[in-house]
């Protein structure tokens, strides 16, 4: 579908990120996208991209959700935004949710925005659809004049009780559990979640604010989709699409950072020579390979990168890429259908983890641990991984952010259930007003 096109410069990335966000404010659908500048994994492509108000969409639960999304893109031949919820396993493998679920978030929802905003090398570019056009200079005076007058109240804000659906020692069994499939020669690794809940109220723009400014990650998400809200810090990409190259950059390996140069240092070596969790991110990349090669040309895929460990404000990872070339007639969305869940949030072999990972979790993942991005007109595309997340679901008054990590044969429950609070500081912070 053709689209109008506007370009204005900019000077102050902070600035016009800023605005857009907060003349964003007003749509019922949005999606804001930001690299925070970010150019670590060497796929850049926007500082930042904002989606809003739906011309058409997609929404449904996982029976044929593939084929649903597969008509969809092909249908619109246009830019699409939307989320891949982690329980369209059930669409790929036969496999069932059956956990507690409090934010009743589909499975899958996209949309056809009437409006983009994609920024790059000191350019904001205006895709609007014909019926739309002529907002193109009303919307920019706007967003030039957005300077936030949306301030949350900080004299009636709610206290919130977080709890857990899993406690401590529970969890730490539920490890054991893991631990006696992998001794048992049933898997070799899957990542085992907990769920943090809370009742109550917040303002899903300033709670975005917080936790972006906590984190600055190179994925982070603000998405709204009526009553349903994405807050996400992630540092992950899923999966993206670059002509005919295929990208994957799976994330295995945590570790908090230092108090001063010295020990920051000292903790980055000592992730990059960790053996278990070195052992952790090759036997994900292993996954992901053999997921490529179902759509790849034949000895196409690769590993560009293994174990590189990237800093990040909160924590320290450990992130590899794997690459491929797609082959002859395999459409953008076979690619997805052929790699999800990802290898990161699921485990080796795949479809017994995900067996486990659902007799063991108290809480159906849902979005956490799914993928938020887009499809460009050409059929490209980028999907990031949704952890380091708050979800909100606005009408049942239900805030959740959950955490894992990869169990191996070499785990100890005690430290690994260490991480989990590790990778939960953020989220917890932000929902508690704190630092």
């Amino acid at each position: 579908m053709n689209r109008a096109i506007q370009k204005h410069s900019y000077t102050d990335l902070k600035t016009v990120k800023r605005n857009l966000l907060a003349w964003s404010q007003q749509f019922d659908e949005v999606v804001w996208l930001d690299s925070n500048s970010y150019d670590y994994q060497n796929y850049p492509e926007y500082e930042a991209i904002l989606a809003v108000e739906a011309f058409t969409s997609i929404e449904t639960s996982y029976q044929g959700a593939f084929d649903r999304l597969e008509e969809y893109q092909n249908t619109t031949k246009d830019w699409i935004f939307g989320y891949l919820g982690y329980d369209l396993k059930n669409d790929t493998e036969r496999l069932t949710s059956k956990n507690d679920d409090g934010l009743g978030f589909s499975d899958l929802h996209f949309f056809q925005p009437k409006k983009i905003f994609l920024l790059k090398d000191g350019v904001v570019e205006m895709h609007y659809l014909a019926m739309v056009d002529d907002e193109m200079d009303k919307d920019w005076e706007e967003i030039q004049n957005a300077n936030l007058k949306i301030e949350a109240s900080k004299n009636h804000k709610e206290p919130l009780s977080i709890k857990l659906k899993i406690h401590k020692e529970a969890y730490k069994e539920k490890i054991q559990k893991m631990l006696d499939h992998i001794h048992r020669g049933d898997i070799y690794e899957a990542n085992l979640c907990q769920e943090f809940y809370a009742h109550g109220t917040i303002d899903p723009f300033e709670t975005y604010k917080n936790l972006n400014a906590i984190s600055t990650p190179p994925f982070a998400t603000f998405m709204r989709l009526e009553d349903k809200y994405l807050l996400s810090a992630t540092p992950e990409r899923y999966l993206k699409k670059i002509g005919d190259k295929i990208v994957s950059q799976p994330i295995k390996g945590t570790s908090k950072r230092g108090n001063s140069e010295e020990e920051d240092s000292a903790f980055a070596k000592a992730l990059s020579t960790d053996p278990k969790e070195r052992s952790e991110n090759v036997m994900i990349v292993d996954l992901v390979r053999n997921d490529l090669s179902r759509t790849a040309k034949k000895g196409s895929v690769a590993v560009e990168e293994l174990c590189k460990v990237y800093p990040f404000k909160q924590v320290y990872q450990m992130i590899s890429t794997v690459v491929s070339e797609i082959g002859v007639g395999i459409s953008p969305v076979d690619v997805i259908r052929s790699t999800f869940p990802m290898g990161s949030m699921t485990g080796a072999p795949k479809v017994s983890a995900m067996k486990i990972i659902e007799n063991l979790e108290a809480s159906k993942r849902g979005l956490y641990s799914g993928a938020v991005g887009y499809f460009k007109p050409n059929g490209d595309f980028d999907f990031n991984v949704i952890i380091r997340s708050i979800l909100y679901n606005a009408t049942e008054k239900y805030i959740s952010y959950s955490v894992g990590g990869a169990i191996t044969a070499g785990s100890d429950p005690e430290k690994e259930y260490a991480e989990c609070l590790l990778k939960a500081k953020a989220m917890r912070a932000v929902l508690e007003g704190k630092e």
